[in-house]
């Protein structure tokens, strides 16, 4: 019967599952899980989200100088103007004006971050980054205030491995924290988290997961405390991304839900949102020249009768 196979028939046989071979050798060598990617710190999990979603709102004017006296060390000055909410029972926000400066000091070198601030309220804020090792950093946050008991300090030590990391943390209030977050297929991430804040007698335990390719980010997190928090970035082309996130607490039952954009433009950067409070923003970034960036804000919150507008320069 094989002098009646047609010619050719073999061939393009072999050759199709030579192919898929190929195709199955490949899926193999991608999923090389003894060699996955160390993943994102589990703090940043909705990195892409924020970026995208909340940027640094602000309302008013704002003027940011920052000069270098040399290639590690830089002195910072900030004047900010504009109205300050306080607290009310009415549907309205009452709002009052309100001006400070704000002097800072940096040092950035390959392995240490050093990061002071000096505001004209009387506080005081200060981050350190240091790489002990290469797989080990310390990291420090503080704000020092007049007001007695809102001072704090807290102290992250996060250890990277090959295909995972963890944070231990320590702060003022009997702070104790620890996260571990691995990954588990070359584009999954699992992670945990426990907490316990001694001062206010609470404790919690919280989940997350994370998916990430060239064109997307997925990520979920959970916790005891009642927070759900999902949200999916969408990267249209390198220069457009979407972006969307969901907020649930499952013991006040608050809900919000948010969709927005990120255009990166040659020289200017637009991002934008709505969430399901009907809260419309939009911020603008804009490189007049080289050192010196524009800067446009504004949200409308049409249902609290809050407007805010806010535009700046940052030198250097």
């Amino acid at each position: 019967m094989a002098g009646f196979v047609p010619p050719g028939t073999t061939l393009l046989g072999n050759e199709a599952t030579s192919e898929a071979a190929k195709k199955i050798d490949e899926v193999h060598k991608k999923a090389d899980y003894l060699n996955l990617p160390c993943p994102i710190p589990y703090e940043e999990l909705h990195r892409e989200a924020l970026m995208s979603l909340k940027p640094e709102y602000f309302e008013g004017m704002r003027f940011d100088f920052t000069k270098g006296l040399n290639q590690k060390f830089s002195l910072s000055h900030s004047v900010m103007m504009g109205p300050m909410e306080i607290p009310s029972q009415s549907s309205e926000a009452i709002k009052i004006p309100t001006a400070h400066y704000e002097f800072g000091a940096n040092f950035i070198d390959h392995k240490t971050m050093l990061i002071g601030r000096v505001l004209t309220d009387g506080r005081v804020n200060a981050r350190v980054k240091c790489d002990l090792t290469d797989d080990l950093a310390l990291k420090a946050n503080a704000q020092l205030t007049n007001e007695p008991h809102m001072s704090h300090v807290i102290l992250n030590f996060d250890y990277k491995g090959k295909d995972y990391r963890s944070q231990l943390q320590l702060g003022n209030g009997a702070l104790f924290g620890a996260s571990y977050i691995q990954s588990v297929t070359p584009h999954m991430s699992l992670g945990a988290e426990v907490f316990w804040a001694g001062q206010h007698r609470k404790s919690g335990v919280g989940y997350a997961g994370r998916y990430e390719t060239d064109k997307m980010v997925a990520a979920g997190q959970v916790a005891s405390t009642g927070l759900m928090a999902l949200s999916y970035v969408q990267k249209v082309s390198e220069k457009v991304s979407l972006a969307t996130d969901f907020m649930y607490n499952y013991l006040s039952k608050d809900v919000t839900a948010s969709v927005g954009y990120d255009y990166a433009l040659r020289q200017a950067r637009l991002r934008g949102k709505i969430d399901s409070n009907g809260c419309t923003s939009a911020f603008l970034e804009e490189r007049l020249n080289m050192g010196l960036n524009f800067v446009l804000s504004a949200e409308l919150d049409h249902k609290k009768k809050d407007y805010k507008f806010g535009f700046g320069l940052t030198v250097g």
